[in-house]
This record gives structure tokens, C-alpha cells and sequence, in this order.
């Protein structure tokens, strides 16, 4: 969208004002607190356009502008000035992070108190199980419980112990489940479900043909169990933070917005990239999820290598703080990247 200087720098108001004030901005609070060198008159001719262009919108009769989804969107992709954060905050990110003695849950944990602090919104973390290492079976057992019927004792990296049921033909003995096991320990143990190739499993296959619905439906639950065991989890701090802001003054739509959160897999999907950029912004009704499309999110990604490791965000209204949210999460990522490196 193309638009002369002019009218820009009369959204950028529009948007800085609004971020810090919340209150509807008008014609003349623009021309007062910003030097624009053009009379109240033009401002609000100029502000006229910009709502036609659907970049700020009117809330309530006679009253000023606030921006728009759109504006705000304009404003993050093509105005920003990123604001450099405070020296104490960056020396403590670069502390917290790189004290290898600390065990991940506590950094992640005193790094999410420290940027829901810094920003007075929700910070949030996804990262993967074992710093991104894929697991990988170390022992598994088949139990005859009755006809029909089995216990899989399966033992994964860092001597996770998981048990699980599952069906059998009648016909099937302790001997076969024996030997099950004994084949599936001997070509799987420490291979990642990724790294199973189609001749190790045919080999399987081929010498316990009589035992075939056994490996199948064995093979169909350790699949199932070590891809769990290397999914992301997530981290949460200052959920009650929108609480402060005037945007959530209602309690009820604050109750819907943490419950949403305490869903996993909503949280998987406000912080989902496909693009994997250093910085993303989703704004309102950018985020699919229907409970939070009066919020944004504003995320980073950090990596190890090549591989996307974990990504951080802040969720907060709208109408939030975009330059100061973007300009910590980066040095926060970095911060993360050089832990990664050393």
C-alpha cells in the first residue's frame, strides 16, 4: 500500500499516541504533541483518507481515531523505529542465559518473569523436549496379561518409563511375545522413529511373520509414544498481567482468554511460522485462534545450527508496545543463540 510522507508520519501518531494513552486520538492532540508542520485542519483531512484507506477507524461518535488491525499492520511492517533496550536488561538476558549450571526449566522460567516484567504482557516459550534431541527407544517388554491382551514396557532416553495396553490375537503366547520383544530390542534401541528404515523394518517383519498383528500394533504405540517424547513443551508467565490493561477490564473475557492458554495446542498455534523468520507479528485477527483475536502476538525463534530449537513471544493487546516487544525479544534470541553455541 503506497502512501506519501505525510500521511505516514500522521498514522505513526495515530498508533504511537494511541499505544501509550489508549484513548482515542484526535486532530488536535496530533498537532499539539507531534511537529508535523501542518495545521490541525490538514491533519484531520489527512486522518480522513487514512480511515478511508481502513488504516484507523472511529469507535464511538465524535470521538478521535484509533488504528485498525490494517494500521497497525502498516505501522509494524513499514514504520517501526525498534527501541534499543536497557543495558540492565540486556547484561542480565546474557547472564541468565549463559550460566550452564542452571538447568533449562529455571532459565526458561526466570526469562519468562523477566520479559513479562520488562513488557507488563504474557510471555510464553515453546521448546523441545531434550533441547531439540530426538528420542529414541532404550528398552521395551512385552507382558502376556491374558488372552488378548498385552502390557508394552517401553524405556526411552533419560530412562523414561511408559506403559501401555495393547491388543493381541487370543492365540498369541508368552514365547511370542518374548521373541517380539528380544527382535524389536535388537534393530530399534536407540534408532529415532525418523531413522527407522524400510529394510530394518522388513526384516523385522520377515522373521516374525507368525507374530505380525503383535509387531504391528507394538510398532503403531512405540511410533506413537517416541514422537510424543520429542513434541515441544510449553512455558507461560504474567498470564495475569492483561488484567492491568483497559482492554481486558472485562474479568469474563479474560477468564476466556487464560483458559485458552492452558491449552497446549492453542499455544502451539499462536506461536506456529511457517516462514521461520527472526521476527514475526500477528496481529487481531491474523491469529486463528477466535478467543484471542483481540490480542497480538509478537514472537522470535532461536536455533541451534540449522534447526529451529524453540520460539519465544509476547501476547498483548493490539494495542501494544510492537517496537519495545521486538527490539527485547531479539536481544533475547540472541542471547538464546549463544547459549546454543557455546
Amino acid at each position: 500500500m503506497e502512501m506519501d510522507s505525510r500521511k505516514q508520519k500522521i498514522l505513526e501518531a495515530v498508533v504511537l499516541d494511541y499505544i501509550k494513552t489508549a484513548e482515542p486520538v484526535g486532530s488536535r492532540t496530533i498537532s499539539k504533541k507531534y511537529n508535523l508542520g501542518v495545521s490541525s485542519a490538514t491533519i484531520r483531512n489527512e486522518m480522513a483518507d487514512l480511515e478511508e484507506m481502513g488504516l484507523i477507524e472511529q469507535p464511538h461518535t465524535s470521538a478521535g481515531r484509533i488504528p485498525s488491525n490494517a494500521g497497525y499492520r502498516y505501522y509494524v511492517d513499514y514504520l517501526i523505529n525498534k527501541d534499543s533496550i536497557k543495558a540492565e536488561a540486556r547484561e542480565y538476558l546474557a547472564k541468565a542465559i549463559q550460566d550452564k549450571s542452571r538447568q533449562v526449566e529455571e532459565v526458561v522460567e526466570d526469562t519468562l518473569k523477566m520479559l513479562s516484567s520488562a513488557t507488563s504482557y504474557t510471555s510464553l516459550m515453546l521448546i523441545s523436549n531434550e533441547g531439540g534431541k530426538k528420542q529414541s527407544l532404550q528398552l521395551l517388554q512385552l507382558l502376556l496379561v491374558e488372552p488378548g491382551k498385552a502390557l508394552m514396557v517401553i524405556v526411552t532416553e533419560g530412562e523414561k518409563v511408559e506403559n501401555r495396553f495393547i491388543a493381541i490375537p487370543s492365540t498369541v503366547t508368552k514365547e511370542d511375545l518374548d521373541l517380539v520383544s528380544l527382535l524389536l530390542n535388537q534393530n530399534l534401541k536407540g534408532i529415532p522413529v525418523d531413522g527407522w528404515q524400510k529394510d530394518m523394518l522388513e526384516n523385522i517383519f520377515a522373521e516374525l511373520t507368525h507374530q505380525r498383528k503383535v509387531v504391528d500394533a507394538a510398532l503403531e504405540m512405540l511410533s506413537s509414544i517416541l514422537r510424543r517424547e520429542k513434541s515441544s513443551k510449553v512455558y507461560l508467565n504474567g498470564t495475569l498481567n492483561m488484567l492491568s490493561l483497559p482492554e481486558f477490564k472485562d474479568v469474563n473475557r479474560v477468564k476466556t482468554i487464560l483458559q485458552t492458554l492452558e491449552d497446549q495446542e492453542v499455544v502451539n498455534t499462536l506461536l506456529e511460522d511457517d516462514k521461520n523468520s527472526d521476527i514475526v507479528v500477528k496481529i487481531g485477527t491474523e491469529n486463528i485462534i477466535p478467543e484471542v483475536q483481540d490480542c497480538s502476538v509478537v514472537m522470535a525463534t532461536y536455533q541451534l545450527g540449522n534447526d529451529i530449537i524453540g520460539k519465544i513471544g509476547l501476547l498483548g493487546p493490539t494495542r501494544m508496545d510492537y517496537s519495545n516487544a521486538i527490539a527485547i525479544l531479539e536481544a533475547l534470541a540472541q542471547s538464546l543463540k549463544q547459549k546454543d553455541d557455546s
